[in-house]
């Protein structure tokens, strides 16, 4: 059940922030779940001194799928509720609160939760979102009961810079043509970012090509001779790592 979540992150900055009330997004309330954005678009930057806010919203289906239960063993089961239990390794003073004031929300409805702080110091703070859902399975038939599923949700990240650092982050990096043929070019290698490496792997995590060094904001990469499939790109920079995805046609 580890895809129970719907999460899109949006970002606001002001001169002086305390807990932000939220309103679920009314553009999410027909939307099937999922996670908005994925793992790899992640949480907007922030930077050291400057307020930060960001808003959460969430949604579930009203009962379990297959994708949810791979098993089949819970397919079809109401959902009756989930809470957001915690959000852990977030940076000092920073706090979250639900637009509800709960975090309880019923199966099949969407919510909100807003995350803000000042951060203080630099580096990349993993962050994993603790979930509690209430289940109606038969465990006997005809008896419908309640039970709790805890689960939570990580590969998300708050990635925190000095205002250069953001600047450089805020302009996301990017990779096209996607799908390509022979050529694939990778944008936004903000030299602040101070990049490290650069490598491309295939799915099985095996490494295809690597580059020790980086200069200008862009890059060509020949993929000619690459197997057609999918590939990972992933670089590393003075704040941690972002991946990319491409097709080799």
């Amino acid at each position: 059940m580890k895809k129970l979540l719907l999460l899109s992150f949006t970002f606001f900055a002001a001169a002086s922030i305390n807990a932000q009330s939220c309103t679920p997004g009314a553009n999410f309330a027909d939307s099937a779940y999922g996670a908005w954005p994925d793992t790899i678009q992640n949480f907007p930057p922030g930077a050291v001194g400057v307020p930060y806010s960001t808003d959460l919203n969430f949604k579930v289906p009203d009962a379990v799928t297959s994708t949810l239960d791979p098993t089949g063993a819970f397919v079809g089961s109401v959902i009756q509720e989930f809470t957001v239990t915690g959000v852990t390794g977030m940076p000092a003073g920073f706090n979250y609160v639900c637009g509800n004031g709960t975090c309880t929300y019923a199966g099949g409805s969407n919510g909100c939760a807003n995350l803000y702080g000042t951060p203080t110091a630099t580096g990349t703070y993993p962050l994993v979102i603790n979930i509690d859902a209430v289940v109606i399975i038969e465990l006997i038939p005809g008896l419908p009961t309640p039970v709790t599923q805890s689960t939570t949700f990580d590969g998300y990240k708050l990635v925190v810079g000095t205002s250069g650092l953001v600047e450089a982050l805020i302009e996301p990096f990017s990779i096209h043509p996607n799908p390509a043929s022979t050529k694939v070019t990778l944008n936004g290698l903000s030299e602040k970012l101070k990049i490290s490496s650069i490598t491309i792997s295939n799915t099985e995590g095996k490494i295809i090509r690597s580059f020790d060094s980086v200069t200008g904001n862009s890059m060509d990469v020949d993929i000619d001779g690459f197997k057609s499939g999918i590939y990972v790109v992933t670089i590393q920079h003075e704040l941690g790592s972002e991946r990319l995805k491409f097709v080799k046609e």
